[in-house]
């Protein structure tokens, strides 16, 4: 969330509307069709009733003012179009406001497989549909709050929660494991990552193992945790999380699940 994007965001014009390109409708719907072919037996049930709720459709890149409108009509929570990149402080500030920051450029074509940055696809087809669900919706507003409220002190270990819920979160159904982190939904590779499970470890999802577990953001991860339900996703942030911080930062971190970064 510091360093320089590469992508320039999207202004809104005089209506509230962002002007896409032909190419970028051409790439949103390559993009949205690839996922939702992979998702139909990977994501939770919640997910896909979202990307329903949101009327999302691969004919055109959504506006931030449609989903803004729908989320309204459902939980009461909002988006809000930021830079790709910005302080923690105004992320946890705006989720703590019941608005979730979308990055307004969408990728370019060479970079339709990953990219690093968060780009519209990843915000709204990966973040919007789970915030249709009251439960979750709640959890990531507590959890702004809870942010807000601790301070930069608390910052690093509070994003580890987010990292292992909303960006990469699974949950158990009655189908089996399935899949709901913005991360997984998103990309075609961590998708088959997670959901086939060769190269990677499942935990059961507990506070504190969350707090002392690192991570990369440019591999596939090597740990998910899962979760029951989405009620007890909401009742995380219900915790002592204060306390909990100050044990994992007591007992250390747990060994990285992978190489070290090459500098």
């Amino acid at each position: 969330m510091t360093k320089e994007s590469s992508y320039t965001a999207k202004l809104p014009g005089p209506d509230g509307l962002y002007d896409y390109t032909p190419d970028e409708d051409a790439i949103w719907g390559e993009l949205y069709r690839r996922q939702m072919t992979l998702l139909s037996d990977m994501a939770c049930r919640e997910y896909l009733d979202g990307v329903k709720m949101l009327g999302l459709k691969p004919d055109k890149v959504p506006q931030l003012l449609d989903v803004n409108r729908r989320l309204n009509e459902t939980t009461g929570f909002g988006v809000e179009g930021v830079p790709a990149l910005i302080p923690p402080s105004r992320f946890y500030e705006l989720l703590s406001q019941g608005k979730f920051p979308l990055a307004t450029f969408l990728r370019r074509r060479e970079h339709i497989d990953y990219i690093e940055e968060p780009d519209l696809f990843h915000e709204v087809f990966g973040h919007c549909p789970m915030l249709t669900n009251q439960s979750y919706a709640n959890f990531v507003r507590h959890f702004g709050e809870t942010a807000v409220r601790l301070g930069k002190g608390y910052s690093w270990h509070l994003f580890r929660i987010f990292w292992f819920t909303v960006e990469f979160g699974l949950i158990n159904t009655p189908q089996g494991r399935r899949c709901f982190g913005a991360g997984i939904v998103s990309s075609p590779s961590e998708a088959k990552a997670a959901m086939e499970g060769k190269a990677c470890e499942f935990r059961p999802f507990d506070l504190l193992s969350v707090l002392r577990t690192p991570y990369r953001i440019d591999i596939l991860q090597p740990i998910y945790y899962v979760i029951d339900s989405f009620a007890d996703l909401e009742a995380i942030v219900e915790q002592d999380i204060e306390a909990t911080i100050l044990k994992a930062k007591s007992l250390g971190d747990f060994a990285p699940a992978f190489e070290a970064k090459a500098s």
